[in-house]
């Protein structure tokens, strides 16, 4: 009996730790609310950063929109092959100067593992207005 008990505790402590991996897109656009200013995710709008629809899977540097106006550190990114999957997109989220060194965005970086998941989580999600 226990060791039923035990194997059902287990398999939901990794459904629960897959879940926290993938993050949670409705935290995430309460935490994208931070990028607002600069970034649209919702629409292809860009403002003083590029918009981030379709952002993941996308070359760095490459939203046509925004071409003129990117930094050369991401344009150069960009051509050696950067593509912002999950992993790229967290390191960058984490901290964009040391990912980009170079790169024009002003924000340091966010601090909190969570948070990085819910907004790649949020970007994944196609989000909308």
């Amino acid at each position: 009996m226990f060791r039923a008990i035990s194997s059902a505790g287990v398999f939901l402590l990794a459904g629960v730790l897959a879940a926290h991996a993938d993050g949670d897109a409705v935290l995430g656009k309460k935490v994208f609310n931070r990028c607002l200013a600069c970034h649209e995710a919702a629409t292809d709008r860009d403002k003083v950063g590029p918009h981030l629809m379709g952002v993941v899977g996308r070359t760095a540097g490459t939203a046509e929109s925004f071409l003129s106006r990117y930094s050369q550190a991401m344009k150069d990114a960009g051509a050696a092959g950067l593509v912002w999957d999950e992993a790229n997109l967290a390191e960058y989220l984490r901290a964009p100067r040391q990912k980009v060194p170079g790169n024009k965005m002003g924000f340091t970086g966010l601090t909190s593992d969570d948070d990085i998941a819910n907004v790649i989580a949020y970007l994944k999600a196609d989000p909308k207005p």
